[in-house]
């Protein structure tokens, strides 16, 4: 299990809009993953809250993560929802996701985005995603 969050390190370290934001992986085993990100004033929208593409970056990342870590690693998000029910406004959000069912080419996870501030977190997101294996011969 420690060779699979070594492997995801790599994984998220490699993107660059990943090192852009500062996205931390801070969980990562079968059907499940988590990634935080620390609230900083470039990732605001102009009402001072966290931008919603944000979160959606962070729900399409995590989503995927999880669903890679039951199809490996040749995967993309084929499509996500995402419901926003509270602006992000504290020190940082974490987001977790979990396979909910997978089969040979594809996979259903479902993650929550919570903000963390003054060590509480609050749900300020929800997302369910579909992930599938990449086709080499496409």
């Amino acid at each position: 299990m420690d060779d699979l969050f070594e492997f995801g390190k790599q994984a998220l370290a490699a993107q660059p809009f990943s090192a852009l934001v500062g996205a931390e992986l801070l969980s990562f085993a079968p059907g499940q993953a988590e990634l935080k990100l620390a609230i900083t004033e470039r990732l605001k929208q102009q009402h001072g809250f966290v931008h919603g593409g944000v979160m959606a970056y962070l729900a399409d990342n995590v989503l995927t993560f999880a669903g890679g870590s039951v199809l490996g690693p040749a995967v993309v998000m084929s499509e996500f929802k995402i419901n926003y029910v509270r602006p992000g406004l504290g020190d940082a959000l974490i987001a977790r996701s979990e396979v909910i069912h997978s089969g040979r080419t594809q996979a259903v996870c479902r993650c929550e985005i919570f903000v963390l501030k003054e060590g509480q977190e609050s749900l300020c997101a929800a997302a369910q995603g579909t992930i599938n294996k990449m086709n080499p011969e496409a």
